[in-house]
Order: structure tokens, then C-alpha cells, then sequence
């Protein structure tokens, strides 16, 4: 169950309630937020919402909880709900979702986390004639299409023939008048054809559209540095050392199964984070901002990082099943890596 699973059916445990007549709430939540629990939480995720709920509902916070407790724990994929604090809701996965979560990823494939939530829409994208908010209207069209929509583009100017040959950039963009809200990201303060694709996209992409991206001067040379200090590198090189494992693997004589994994230090955080892909891309979308996707990227990346070296067998160990589900993860954490570069437009190469 992902965070934007667990939080619709909170949602829903919330509207049975207020159906059922035992809630009184003249307006419901449209969103119930869920995160990792917070110091004196316990369990997989947290959320505040029977706090939300408590003044309008003329009942305190821990009855509140307390009544949608009851409903969760009848909820197939919750193995437990505990109320703490002042009446935060915690709330425990089964054993069995971590290997649901892989097996989703990988028969997704790179369209995990793609929805048809904004199906029907048709937002309009206008990029004034600057190579950024060109390569930034792109990425932000190619993420709204993967939940939906059919956005509209159009330009100041065309685009010039390095922006299309180097950049990917579209090169049939029409070009007509601006939108009430145009992109404008800070431009960049150079050409950044001279970096290639890949690295100048994610210099353009990387940081925050008001943030002025670092092309041209004494740290640009970082975009194409192989070494840690590389966010593109790792995210890169994580996705690479994926494919490496499946390749060892199969000459070892075994493939990846989604299983149960055991808790710890190799894969704290890395699971969390997978599932949180799908919100990710959809508040890309929704604020126009492909920097949360890169982002979300690393951050994928670093946390995949602790559970690369005990994938494989050591020795004479023999191939078990934590191997074969510790190898699935690792495929669905660069299937993840894989469909977010290619969102962005850059590449996922095999080898590094």
C-alpha cells in the first residue's frame, strides 16, 4: 500500500464514519496527509487528521481516533493502528506489503506512478525564447501527460537548432501568445549545449525554477564528474548497479522475487520512499516543477544505496529467498530511477 493509497483509504474510513452518523462533520477533509511517524510514533505512517477532525466533530481528538482505529484495523494491508500523543493515528503495514509494493513496481514497469487523475485536461505551457524554460516546459509536459493530461504548448520564439539537436527539446512547438501563467524559471546564466544532454538538462531541471542554476561558472564542471559529490552521478550509477546485480545474479542462477524483507539498515527508508513516487509525480505536475522529481531522485538513490552490497550471495553462500527478494527491490528501486530520468529526459544507461 503506498502513502497515496493508505491516505484514500483513511479518507474513506473517515466519510464511512460520517455516513454511518458516527461523526458529525458538515465538511470533510478533501486530503488526508500521511508521513513517517514523528518522534513518539510508532508504526509505518502517521497522520493528525482525527485532530483535524476533533473541533467540528464536537468530540476530542483521541475518541476520534479512537473510532477510525476501529475501521482501519478492519482494513485488509493494516496490520495495526495505535493512538498516541494527543491523537495521531499510527499505523503498521502487513508483513506482506513490502513484497506487494516491489511486485506493483515491477509489473508497472517505468509507468509506476503514472495515473489518469488529470485525464480530460488540457493545461497550456508557454516558454518565453530561453533554453531553460524551453527544457523546463518539456519535462513539466512529459510529467503532466504521465498522469493524464494533454497539455497545450506554445513558445515566444522556435526553438534554435541546438536546443532541438542537443537538448531534445521539442521542434514542432507552435509558437503564439503567452498564458496568464507562463513559465519563467531564472535563466540560465549560459549555454549549457557545451554540457550534453543528460548533464545540462539535469543543471537546468535540478534546481528550483527560481534558483539560479550553476552553468558557466566554477562548479558547472560538476554536472559531469563521476564521482559522489554528482547527484546526477549517483542517481545514474545507482540504476546502473541495479542492472549489474540482475546480470550477476542470473549468472549465479537465480532471478528476483518480491518477498517479505527484514527489517534494518538496508532497507530503512528505501521502501518509504518508492512509495512515495506516485505523489511525487503528481505534485510535479501540479506545481510545475520537475526539481521535486530530480529531487525525489536522489533521494531514491541514497537510499538504495546500503542494500547494494548484501544483495548477492558472499562465498559459498547459496542463493536464498532474502536474496531474491532483496534483489527485487533493488530492481524496483532502478525501475523508479529508470521512469524519473526518463521523465526528465535524460538518460538510464545499463552501464556506467
Amino acid at each position: 500500500m503506498t502513502p497515496v493509497e493508505l491516505s484514500r483509504t483513511v479518507l474513506h474510513a473517515v466519510r464511512r464514519a460520517v455516513d454511518e452518523g458516527e461523526l458529525a462533520v458538515a465538511v470533510l477533509p478533501e486530503r488526508v496527509v500521511v508521513a513517517p511517524p514523528g518522534p513518539g510514533g510508532c508504526g509505518d505512517y502517521a497522520t493528525s487528521v482525527a485532530l483535524q477532525l476533533a473541533r467540528p466533530a464536537g468530540q476530542p481528538a483521541p475518541a476520534v481516533a479512537e473510532l477510525l482505529r476501529t475501521r482501519l484495523l478492519r482494513t485488509d494491508g493494516i496490520s495495526d493502528v495505535v493512538v498516541t500523543g494527543p491523537g495521531f493515528l499510527n499505523i503498521s503495514l502487513d508483513g506482506g506489503a513490502d513484497g506487494r509494493l516491489v511486485r506493483d513496481i515491477l509489473r508497472a514497469g517505468l509507468q509506476y506512478g503514472h495515473s489518469d487523475t488529470l485525464a480530460g485536461e488540457a493545461p497550456e505551457l508557454h516558454a518565453a525564447h530561453d533554453v531553460r524554460a524551453f527544457v523546463l516546459m518539456d519535462a513539466v509536459a512529459r510529467v503532466l501527460r504521465s498522469q493524464g493530461a494533454r497539455p497545450r504548448l506554445t513558445c515566444a520564439g522556435p526553438p534554435e537548432d541546438a536546443w532541438v539537436c542537443i537538448l531534445g527539446v521539442p521542434s514542432d512547438i507552435p509558437v503564439g501568445p503567452g498564458t496568464d501563467a507562463p513559465l519563467r524559471p531564472v535563466p540560465a546564466p549560459a549555454d549549457p549545449t557545451p554540457l550534453g544532454r543528460d548533464a545540462a538538462r539535469w543543471a537546468l531541471l535540478h534546481p528550483a525554477p527560481h534558483d539560479r542554476p550553476h552553468i558557466g561558472d566554477s562548479q558547472s564542471e560538476q554536472h559531469l564528474a563521476q564521482r559522489e559529490t554528482n547527484p546526477l552521478f549517483r542517481v545514474r550509477y545507482a540504476h546502473a548497479r541495479t542492472r549489474a546485480l540482475l546480470r550477476n545474479a542470473a549468472d549465479l542462477g537465480f532471478t528476483p522475487e518480491p518477498g517479505p524483507l527484514t527489517s534494518g539498515e538496508d532497507t530503512q527508508g528505501l521502501l518509504p520512499t518508492l512509495a512515495d513516487h506516485p505523489r511525487v509525480l503528481a505534485a510535479t505536475a501540479a506545481h510545475r516543477a520537475p526539481d521535486r522529481l530530480a529531487r525525489h531522485l536522489v533521494a531514491v538513490a541514497d537510499a538504495l544505496a546500503p542494500l547494494l552490497p548484501s544483495v548477492l550471495p558472499l562465498g559459498d553462500e547459496k542463493p536464498s529467498a532474502a536474496h531474491r527478494a532483496r534483489l527485487a527491490l533493488a530492481e524496483a528501486a532502478g525501475t523508479v530511477l529508470a521512469g524519473g530520468l526518463t521523465l526528465l529526459g535524460i538518460d538510464a544507461p545499463e552501464h556506467l
